[in-house]
C-alpha cells in the first residue's frame, strides 16, 4: 500500500551534517510519517516522527535538538535534517509511514518501512 525509498546516507566526520530524504508513494494520503534507526546489535530505534500536516512532531531524547524532521507533502517526501552528527549516530536509517489513521508519536503506529540508508560517523 505504501512504498518508501530513502535517500542521503554516507559517511561524514563527528560533528558534520546529513540531509535524508525520502520518497513517498502508494496510500500515503493523512499519514504519518516517521524515522528510525538500527545500530548493529541494537534494537531498532524511533528517532522523530511528524504528523501529516506537519504542524506536530516527535523527536527522541537522543537526537533531540540535532535533528529535524519535516514533510512536503506536495512532493511526497519527508526529510531528516541531521546536524552535529556523532559517532553513537552511525546506523541504519529507516523511514516509516503508520497504518492508517496511526498517531505519528507512537512507534507501534508505524507499519511501513523503507529498505534503510546507512550513515556512518567517523569520529
Amino acid at each position: 500500500q505504501v512504498q518508501l525509498v530513502e535517500s542521503g546516507g554516507g559517511l561524514v566526520q563527528a560533528g558534520g551534517s546529513l540531509r535524508l530524504s525520502c520518497a513517498a508513494s502508494g496510500r500515503t494520503f493523512t499519514r504519518a510519517m516517521g524515522w528510525f534507526r538500527q545500530a548493529p546489535a541494537k534494537e531498532r530505534e524511533f528517532i522523530a516522527g511528524i504528523s501529516w500536516s506537519g504542524d506536530n512532531t516527535h523527536y527522541a531524547d537522543s537526537v533531540k535538538g540535532r535533528f529535524t524532521i519535516s514533510r512536503d507533502n506536495a512532493k511526497n517526501t519527508v526529510y531528516l535534517q541531521m546536524d552535529n552528527l556523532q559517532p553513537e549516530d552511525t546506523a541504519v536509517y529507516y523511514c516509516a509511514a503508520t497504518q492508517a489513521g496511526g498517531r505519528f508519536y507512537l512507534k507501534y503506529d508505524y507499519g511501513f518501512w523503507g529498505q534503510g540508508t546507512q550513515v556512518t560517523v567517523s569520529s
